[in-house]
């Protein structure tokens, strides 16, 4: 119920974002001092099937099953999601991608409030898994 719930803020915030006009950003950095934040769950694969699980509910609908970000949501979004298989992001710390799941940045959401901590790292692992095939 929680995580349908959490779906449901989701979609309503990319609907309610994806109509207004975005300054479209050639590259959203995080800060520096995320490169130094630690995936405690890195290498772990029990906790890269949840973050998959996670990644289902919760990101598939814009980033797409692959992670190439074409979901169905994200094709209509002005500002189109993460390719998680771009260069740009492969080479970005586990840190900087925790730090931009965290932050968001519209027409995504903040998962800060929506995800905890150790739920976002597994998302992390998960992406990084989407990295390899």
């Amino acid at each position: 119920m929680k995580i349908k719930m959490m779906f449901i803020v989701v979609s309503a915030l990319i609907i309610l974002h994806s109509n207004k006009s975005c300054a479209q950003e050639s590259k959203w950095v995080a800060p520096k001092y995320s490169n130094d934040l630690i995936n405690p769950f890195k290498g772990k694969e029990s906790a890269t099937a949840e973050g998959k699980k996670i990644f289902n509910q919760m990101c598939v609908l814009c980033h797409g099953i692959y992670g190439k970000g074409n979901g169905e949501a994200g094709l209509s979004l002005e500002k189109k999601p993460a390719n998680f298989l771009a260069l740009n992001v492969m080479n970005q710390t586990d840190g900087a991608i925790f730090w931009k799941i965290t932050q968001g940045n519209l027409p995504m959401a903040p998962y800060e409030g929506l995800l905890s901590e150790e739920q976002r790292w597994k998302l992390v692992n998960y992406i990084r898994e989407l990295e390899k095939r």
